[in-house]
């Protein structure tokens, strides 16, 4: 649930518009931040990377049903004979004056996500009714949650009450440029082959909302452009990396490696 990761190198990051602005302005101006956007498009790249360019630990949770306030904020253990305090991420990150990322922020529980709402205003404060402290973030402090849009229904969605808590930013798939060039960045493969992926992942992009739950990500593009690169088939590391990652239908495996087999001349 939880990664601690101090930054010594800044992760690779390609820029789409002005969201580094945007992060940059609202962590000054102590503004906890939402972004949205469907599923591998860069988000936690995103929060990684501006974490490292920042200098601050950063704190992710990948969010859950079953993920409750004190996965957050912190519970007693019982350990050698004795109850000891152990602070949840959001706590460490508060203490700390870092960042806690919650990913898919709405596959928690709102009774969870409430434990947030006096840490994204202007009190920036975490009450910790089991110890009885109320811990007051430091400037360096910033909360940033994320979710898929797509996924959203009337049981899984964002409180309005919770959301106009946060400055927002919107992603999407990048241009057919910038990730051709997030995957040679990635992977370093050739140019050629980033071209080709990108294509293939354009035309089944296409069939979301018809044949395919879920859309092909950049996430799945660096993954064969990976396999591709250390010595598989192209086509072969298309069928391992994106197609049958995006489906479990037969049929539309098959319709989806044929556009894959045309890419690559089969």
């Amino acid at each position: 649930m939880m990664l601690d990761t101090p930054h010594l190198d800044v992760p690779f990051y390609q820029p789409a518009g002005d969201e580094i602005d945007v992060f940059e302005h609202a962590w000054k101006n102590r503004l906890p931040l939402l972004i949205k956007g469907p599923t591998g498009c860069g988000k936690t790249r995103f929060v990684a990377h501006m974490a490292a360019r920042l200098g601050l630990p950063l704190y992710t949770v990948a969010c859950h049903d079953d993920l409750t306030a004190a996965d957050l904020v912190g519970r007693h253990l019982i350990g050698d004979g004795q109850t000891v305090w152990c602070d949840g991420p959001l706590t460490r990150a508060v203490r700390e004056g870092g960042i806690c990322y919650l990913d898919e922020v709405v596959e928690a529980r709102k009774d969870t996500t409430v434990v947030l709402h006096p840490l994204a205003d202007d009190r920036r404060i975490l009450p910790i009714d089991r110890t009885g402290e109320l811990l007051a973030a430091p400037p360096s402090f910033m909360l940033v949650v994320s979710y898929n849009p797509g996924y959203q229904n009337l049981l899984k969605g964002m409180k309005p009450s919770t959301r106009q808590r946060f400055v927002s930013l919107r992603f999407d798939f990048p241009a057919t440029e910038r990730e051709e060039a997030i995957l040679v960045g990635e992977s370093r493969c050739a140019p050629d082959l980033a071209k080709r992926l990108v294509s293939i992942a354009h035309a089944l992009r296409t069939l979301k909302d018809q044949d395919l739950e879920e859309a092909a990500s950049t996430r799945l593009l660096v993954y064969a452009a990976l396999l591709v690169r250390d010595g598989m088939d192209p086509v072969t590391a298309c069928r391992a990396a994106i197609v049958e990652s995006l489906t479990d239908d037969p049929e539309v495996a098959d319709a989806l490696m044929e556009v894959v087999s045309a890419t690559f001349g089969r």
